[in-house]
């Protein structure tokens, strides 16, 4: 929580006046049975109604201030919850955005969306609730015991009784239940997981008739959040209960020890009266703080879940650190070469790619061919920079990837290379990312109009320029043909087209961009072989100044490129041209003649 605590920083204003105000109105609300004693002393008492009505007047005006006080302390208070809320949501945004695809994948989408979510909605709620009560409920407390002192000494010793033992009773809640609750986050990750597995696969669901399969699942991952709740529920519902006890306990060992006092004539009915309210106010306050401490024990499971997030060290922060500056792209990509490189992910048992090497240089069209598991996507994923080779160098104009990265200094040390070699590449991925233009094997669009998503690939891009690239995407004719053309919406995901047309979109914002290194991961698989033909032409326009690398699982996409690679089990089966890989590569020529039968 602590490391939390400065996102505060630009808030210490509203930090500083809303537990100012919050104070100021419990010290008026101290002095309402000081009031109330002398009412009954020297009004009641005395049959004194002008002195009564003056007194009431004065509780009145107690009770006004201390309403405007308690609304300017709301004010403060929520501005200031709102705005940290906002900034630590910002913050794990920022976090996320810089994180390798391993780091994203050992946390999982379910987790970083809970945390972005609830975590920070209870995070939110309990600074608020801190800022209001943390500091009135115990000054109430206090306060209320010293006054029971001014009040009846004899009297006020019941009161240093109650409330250390009250206090143990909270506290002791508080240790036992902050583990509880941060395994019921935990638990409410999984839920987060199988709901969006639902969403987003209801289709699949339906299909194979698995809906009773499913709610089956779904109802065994909110029985275990259920059970782990209802624990955490259990320890913190015994803390009221407790504090009703002890309070009630004291509540009456005044009574009875200040009747006696009464009618022996030591204290006046109105004394009495002021520590039976001095009491009430307590209990109150604790109970109040009770609520509080609750809230804040699940808002200190979940700052824990937040600060171990954003204080672990990113492999791409080596990235960021150099990349402050803007990349220089003034320096043009005319070759990329592996050499003997290995990659294994996080927690694999196997190599994924092994001992890769090859060379492409500007205008070469690269064709990457495979079985399903062979490393395609692995090996464009390298370039890319989502991953850091584990094993062996990848170059860029013959050139160590870290060398191109701004503010690289020659003979520098090298940033320590994690598993997966992440801090040594990610150390220029704002480089290499702004000379590519990469389409997924799986077409994202994001909501907005087409007009919104091709300009990702270059935000000044013009009308004709747009054109131009939807033109050789072939997606000029039924982008034209919609209301609005470049202005017509784009749903959610792209929902609203269909999968060949999301896929021609996409590459069509690559295409916008124009870059230097052209990555497309079988985004050609929605599309027929006539319009996949007509693309084919299009990407040989623009890879005149670019290196192209195709990714395809079809010999035609790639059979007219300048160099083939032939993957099998994550080795390379075979480097060269098509018909050379004919003669020479079995693996190739299987895949061939599979796809083309007639030529056997």
């Amino acid at each position: 929580m602590k490391k939390l605590l400065k996102y505060l920083k630009p808030y210490i204003k509203e930090s500083i006046l809303g537990p100012l105000f919050k104070l100021t109105e419990a010290t008026f609300e101290l002095f309402v049975p000081l009031v109330i004693a002398s009412i009954i002393s020297n009004g009641i008492d005395r049959s004194d109604t002008h002195y009564v009505l003056k007194m009431g007047g004065i509780m009145v005006l107690l009770a006004l201030i201390g309403l405007t006080c308690a609304v300017t302390a709301q004010y403060f208070a929520a501005k200031a919850a709102m705005g940290f809320g906002a900034t630590v949501r910002e913050e794990i945004f920022k976090n996320i955005q810089k994180r390798t695809f391993s780091e994203l994948e050992k946390y999982g989408t379910s987790t970083l969306i809970t945390r972005i979510t609830s975590d920070v909605n209870q995070l939110q709620t309990g600074v608020n609730l801190f800022l209001r009560l943390f500091l009135r409920s115990p000054f109430i407390v206090f306060g209320a015991v010293i006054m029971a002192f001014v009040v009846d000494v004899k009297g006020a010793l019941i009161f240093t009784v109650c409330v250390p033992v009250l206090f143990v009773v909270v506290f002791a809640v508080l240790l036992k239940s902050i583990p509880l609750y941060k395994k019921v986050q935990s638990t409410l990750d999984n839920v987060t997981v199988k709901t969006r597995e639902n969403l987003t696969g209801v289709r699949v669901i339906r299909a194979f008739n698995c809906d009773d399969e499913e709610t089956e699942a779904f109802d065994k991952e909110t029985s275990a959040l259920k059970f782990i709740s209802l624990a955490a529920g259990r320890v913190t519902a015994f803390m009221n209960p407790a504090t009703f006890l002890i309070v009630n306990v004291a509540t009456l060992a005044i009574l009875y020890f200040g009747a006696k006092e009464v009618n022996t004539g030591i204290i006046e009915r109105s004394a009495l009266v002021a520590l039976l309210n001095y009491m009430a106010q307590i209990l109150v306050e604790l109970i109040k703080l009770a609520n509080l401490i609750i809230t804040m024990t699940k808002s200190v499971a979940c700052a824990q879940r937040i600060s171990e997030m954003l204080d672990e060290e990113s492999g791409s922060a080596e990235s960021e650190k150099n990349a402050d500056g803007n990349s220089d792209k003034a320096v043009s990509v005319e070759s990329i070469e592996f050499k003997k490189v290995d990659f294994t992910y996080p927690g694999a048992g196997k190599e994924s790619l092994k001992d890769i090497s090859f060379k492409a240089k500007k205008g070469e069209i690269v064709g990457i061919i495979g079985g399903t598991g062979s490393g395609k996507t692995t090996l464009v994923n390298l370039i890319c920079g989502y991953y850091g080779s584990t094993k062996g160098d990848v170059l860029v104009n013959g050139k160590d990837l870290k060398e191109l990265a701004p503010g690289y200094k020659e003979g520098e040390k090298d940033p320590e290379t994690t598993e997966t070699g992440e801090n040594t590449v990610l150390a220029m991925t704002k480089f290499m990312r702004d000379h590519i233009g990469a389409v997924p094997q799986t077409a994202v669009l994001f909501s907005g109009t087409i007009e919104d998503n091709l300009r990702w690939g270059k935000k000044e891009a013009s009308e004709e320029e747009m054109d131009l690239s939807l033109k050789r995407a072939c997606a000029y004719d039924f982008v034209y043909k919609k209301d609005g053309a470049l202005k017509a919406e784009v749903s959610e995901g792209g929902k609203n087209f269909s999968g060949g047309q999301r896929q021609r979109l996409c590459i069509a914002r690559a295409f916008v961009k124009e870059p230097e290194v052209l990555i497309l991961d079988d985004s050609t698989s929605a599309l027929d072989y006539v319009t996949e033909k007509n693309v084919r032409a299009g990407i040989r326009e623009l890879s005149e100044n670019a290196i192209t690398f195709i990714v395809s699982q079809r010999a035609a996409s790639i059979m007219d490129a300048d160099l083939i690679l032939v993957l099998d089990d994550g080795e390379m089966a075979g480097c060269g041209k098509h018909e050379e890989l004919l003669r020479s590569c079995e693996v190739y020529r299987e895949i061939y003649n599979s796809q083309f039968p007639e030529s056997v």
